[in-house]
């Protein structure tokens, strides 16, 4: 049974319309921190409403976690790792999810280390420990991070971690790095202490990468069903990440409504990071938010396996559809 963190546009006009709406229950990949304050935004500015919708949003495990969410109907629509799709997908053919809008166009796939501890660049990894979540969206690219940068993973010591006791772990020196997500460890790390210029944010797509990373994911049985409602919700969260790119600030009360113990401060840093390393980068300036590059999810997909055997031929269209977004994407100002 999902317990769901449930969260309603208020005010007078969304109680004169709520029969009206749709309910769209939306499952994220993380907590409540800084990146899904744009989807708070979109619930407090209206966009949802203005779309016939009222969306309740729960807090994920994961970005990996979110897949079997969607393709078992538990949740219509969520966020999550669309390498983690594809290989699902390989897995379980004909499952019910597919993405269907890009947010992160650069994923925020990262090592995270200590130059205190040894590490500052990819090779660094050989001969130390590394801490690593199993349902962690980086560490499911780690074997691709390895092929491209020439680390030999035999000599990199892996060792399973919670996702709660990953930067305390890193923080204390018990890891010499950890996998992550840069903007929730990056963050995690200064909150423990860690000096800022002890941290090494090793990004994997600077380091040949091509991969795409989180994306608006859809249950296809439920969207063919619900086209509309499904081109409604990505033109509200459209315009939350425009909001909380032209007022942050604004963003992560949204997000502190939600969860009062975040620190704004943090927390909106953490968002700062995402919007500039992650969303909105040179390519969605110039071609749009939501949709992908053909070529490049071509590579994409040729790198996964360079680490992951294929069961079965590979289809580009199985994993991503731009049905529903308008041609060209949505602008960012």
């Amino acid at each position: 049974m999902f317990h769901r963190a449930i969260v309603i546009a208020s005010g007078l006009f969304a109680a004169t319309v709520v029969n009206a709406q749709t309910e769209v229950p939306f499952a994220l990949d993380w907590k409540f921190e800084g990146p899904s304050a744009a989807y708070f935004a979109a619930i407090d500015n209206g966009h949802f409403a203005e779309e016939n919708l009222s969306v309740n949003i729960e807090a994920g495990s994961g970005s990996v976690q979110t897949i079997p969410k969607i393709a078992t109907g538990a949740f219509p629509m969520g966020f999550g790792d669309i390498n983690s799709v594809i290989k699902f997908l390989d897995q379980n053919p004909g499952a019910p999810v597919t993405a269907v809008m890009m947010i992160y166009d650069k994923p925020p796939f990262a090592i995270v280390g200590r130059k205190s501890l040894g590490v500052s660049e990819p090779k660094d990894l050989e001969g130390r420990v590394l801490g690593a979540p199993p349902p962690d969206g980086a560490w499911a690219q780690f074997p691709v991070f390895a092929q491209e940068t020439g680390i030999d993973p035999s000599s990199v010591t892996v060792e399973p971690v919670g996702f709660p006791t990953r930067e305390p772990m890193l923080a204390e020196g018990n890891v010499d790095a950890i996998t992550g997500f840069s903007f929730s460890s990056v963050v995690n790390l200064k909150r423990l202490g860690v000096a800022d210029d002890d941290i090494s944010n090793i990004l994997m797509a600077d380091h040949g990468l091509e991969l795409y990373g989180n994306a608006i994911l859809v249950n296809t049985d439920w969207a063919a069903e619900n086209s509309e409602q499904v081109r409604g919700f990505l033109r509200a969260v459209a315009a939350g990440w425009q909001d909380v790119i032209d007022d942050p600030a604004a963003g992560i009360d949204s997000l502190v409504q939600r969860n009062p113990a975040a620190d704004k401060g943090l927390e909106q840093e953490r968002l700062q990071m995402a919007i500039e390393q992650n969303v909105a980068t040179d390519y969605v300036k110039a071609n749009g938010m939501g949709g992908i590059d053909a070529a490049r999810m071509k590579k994409a997909i040729e790198q996964l396996g360079e680490t992951y055997e294929f069961q079965n031929t590979p289809d580009a269209s199985l994993y991503f559809t731009d049905a529903y977004l308008p041609e060209g994407g949505f602008a960012l100002k």
